[in-house]
């Protein structure tokens, strides 16, 4: 199976002292472009704005 299961979690939220809001999605192993961790912009619920999420490990 080519994709692995990954979790992204809020970078703004912990210096805010509120909940980190998480997502759960999928990425391609064999993706040249995605080498390292994967960041996305995502909304979170406790904040109530778009932030940047990044994958744990």
């Amino acid at each position: 199976m080519p994709r692995d299961i990954i979790i992204l979690e809020c970078t703004e939220a912990k210096a805010e002292g509120v909940p980190t809001s998480r997502y759960v999605t999928t990425r391609n192993k064999k993706s040249l472009r995605t080498p390292g961790r994967l960041e996305k912009v995502k909304f979170n619920h406790f904040l109530k704005r778009r932030t940047l999420h990044r994958e744990l490990r």
